[in-house]
């Protein structure tokens, strides 16, 4: 099993870091235009996202290729 890279809201943080906002479909067509980012420290709970639709993810990892 692999580690859980994206994170619902009430979810909590496993690592300390910046997160930020993903759309569910992610492809350079659907890029968020200025997308969330917070800093949590682990255990922290996320925020609600902008809409239903989109997960938290962490920064370093939420990179469009």
């Amino acid at each position: 099993m692999g580690e859980q890279t994206e994170f619902e809201p009430g979810d909590k943080a496993p690592n300390p870091g910046v997160y930020t906002e993903v759309g569910e479909a992610r492809s350079f067509h659907t890029q968020i235009q200025n997308p969330k980012r917070i800093k949590l420290e682990r255990g922290d709970t996320f925020p609600e996202t902008t809409n239903k639709d989109r997960k938290w993810k962490k920064a370093e990892k939420a990179r469009v290729h």
